[in-house]
């Protein structure tokens, strides 16, 4: 895996960076095999496998298209493990260009006036410290059998999907757990951004609390999505202060959540949380049951879509039965909420072939054959993705 955490000068201009020979062009900056991040500005990170490396350069908050000139077998993934290209591969000594767009951001928020409730950056968990989310440095991260020619960094306006969740969402920042929201990007072309924002243990009350809605709602803007999804721990009654019932405090925060989106001309999106992977007789048990109808009744009369990745997963589940499904999820198959790689590609699978029926003016970013998957016949060979470097102590996945 090539890890290299790029950090640009705190500039919007772009930045072009030469990895092999022969020479510097005009504009461009060839980069020496041993500079380092931590000699500023931009270079390699310490964490290496082989031929995979970490690449960062500085910038500044906001979606960047990122250019690359790669050959071999290559992997390339982004900030915390987010998916953006998955296993090109080319001819010996052949070299191809591919381009997608990357969300950078940091925890600081402007500060309330005076006097005002708030804060000045979201309240970041221990194990979020020092992650590649939260950061001033665009970060890839090269795996496989890679050579990397070239990388081209420049800002761009271009729609951005925010995300919006759980455990079940966000970025994992560890190997061997994995979540659909980080490879996402992968099925979308390089005129859309993927912003996630969704962290393990969050609610609908503790996304707001902890001002993670307060970051988000202030970086998204008219023509954006945001897709919500909540539930696994807003079910949890032993968790007195973060609890939603489904049948009335759920869906007025969902309600709440919808109508700061549309106030600021962004489109809303409903997702059902995945179930999780118990069976009783064959079938799978419903334990989020309620809150996928209390979701359902929103979508319906807010006439917001509605991506039901509740009956994607259920089906999924089934059709592999409790043994095969077990290959999906983290921790060898203990984990029954979590999923590892190949688990969180069938599921981001779904919810694009749900966008491509749900969302037609999202599903238009999709790429071509993101756009259908039948989840009650799945290829398990499909869902092998390469394991990454980055942030890579296994932790628990959390919920």
């Amino acid at each position: 895996m090539l890890l290299i955490a790029l950090q640009m000068t705190m500039t919007q201009a772009p930045l072009r960076f030469d990895l092999e020979p022969p020479g510097r062009a005009t504009g461009r900056v060839a980069v020496a095999a041993d500079k380092s991040y931590a000699q500023g500005g931009f270079g390699y990170e310490p964490a290496r496998r082989g031929k995979e490396f970490l690449f960062s350069a500085a910038v500044p908050e906001g979606n960047y298209r990122v250019t690359v000139r790669l050959g071999g077998r290559v992997t390339v993934k982004a900030e915390s493990r987010r998916l953006m290209l998955r296993d090109i591969t080319t001819r010996p000594g052949q070299y191809v260009t591919a381009s997608f767009i990357v969300n950078v951001r940091n925890a600081r928020l402007a500060p309330p006036p005076a006097n005002a409730p708030g804060g000045s950056e979201v309240r970041l968990k221990g194990r979020e410290t020092g992650s590649y989310t939260w950061d001033d440095k665009l970060t890839l991260e090269f795996l496989g059998d890679p050579r990397v020619a070239s990388i081209d960094i420049e800002p761009v306006a271009v729609p951005t999907i925010f995300l919006a969740g759980d455990s079940t969402v966000t970025d994992q920042r560890s190997e061997p757990a994995a979540s659909w929201g980080q490879m996402l990007p992968a099925l979308f072309g390089p005129d859309v951004a993927v912003a996630n924002h969704a962290e393990s243990g969050e609610t609908l009350k503790s996304f707001v609390t902890e001002l993670r809605f307060d970051k988000l709602l202030s970086q998204i803007k008219a023509g954006d999505w945001l897709l919500i999804q909540f539930g696994h721990n807003d079910q949890k009654a032993q968790w007195p202060q973060t609890y939603a019932d489904p049948q009335i405090t759920y869906p007025a925060w969902l309600r709440a959540y919808i109508a700061e989106a549309r106030r600021r001309g962004a489109r809303p999106v409903l997702v059902t949380s995945p179930e999780r992977r118990n069976y009783e007789g064959g079938k799978v048990r419903r334990t989020l049951a309620e809150y996928g109808e209390a979701a359902r009744k929103v979508a319906h009369e807010e006439n917001v879509p509605l991506i039901d990745l509740q009956e994607r997963t259920v089906a999924l589940y089934e059709a592999l039965g409790e043994t095969e499904a077990a290959r999906l999820f983290n921790d060898g198959g203990a984990d029954r909420t979590h999923h590892n790689n190949p688990g969180a590609w069938f599921l981001a699978r779904a919810v694009a072939a749900d966008i491509a029926t749900r969302v037609p003016e999202l599903a238009v970013h999709l790429k071509p054959a993101a756009r259908n998957f039948d989840p009650a016949d799945p290829k398990l060979d499909e869902g092998a993705i390469a394991p990454s470097l980055a942030e890579s102590a296994v932790r628990p996945a959390g919920s």
